[in-house]
């Protein structure tokens, strides 16, 4: 029988063992991630570019409409491509904080607490925010400097208050 007195309880899943180790992930690890990352994007892109090329020069000097329908399927085939690869981004991220790269390279984003970082963390403040304040002129070369700090911590990682660590 449970004390109908006794204060609340809550399991509380987002505190770290004091007992593991958190190592930092290395500066090049974490650009080649960002490098993988881009490259992983490259076929998503690709169909619609080459449509665009093809379709786009066949619909200028021919009156019929194969030249729309190589650009539509490009189109087509670029919105699959983001879809798929929206889907296996967020499920990693979700799961524990790793994009398809950083999954690849053992890296992954945690809170500075070294708790497991949510995907709004991650997506909005990581990626939205750092998005929106790119505007600014010199912002991403400012941003990407950070990282020779101690801690490694790029300005987009200070805001959101995560850390890129080995997985």
């Amino acid at each position: 029988m449970t004390n109908p007195y006794a204060p609340p309880r809550a399991a509380v899943l987002d505190i770290i063992d004091p007992n593991v180790q958190v190592v930092l992930a290395d500066r090049g690890t974490r650009l080649g991630a960002a490098l993988l990352d881009g490259i992983f994007m490259l076929p998503i892109y690709l169909p619609l570019v080459l449509s665009l090329a093809i379709g786009g020069s066949e619909a200028a000097g021919v009156e019929d409409s194969t030249g729309s329908a190589i650009v539509v399927g490009g189109f087509v085939l670029m919105l699959v491509g983001l879809i798929v690869w929206a889907w296996f981004t967020i499920l990693y991220v979700s799961r524990n904080g790793q994009t398809i790269a950083k999954k690849f390279l053992g890296i992954k984003v945690v809170r500075s607490d070294g708790s497991p970082a949510t995907l709004g963390r991650i997506l909005l403040l990581r990626n939205v925010v750092n998005a929106l304040l790119g505007i600014i002129p010199l912002y991403g070369l400012i941003d990407h400097l950070f990282i020779f700090g101690e801690t490694r911590q790029c300005l987009h990682d200070k805001l959101a208050d995560t850390m890129v660590i080995r997985a």
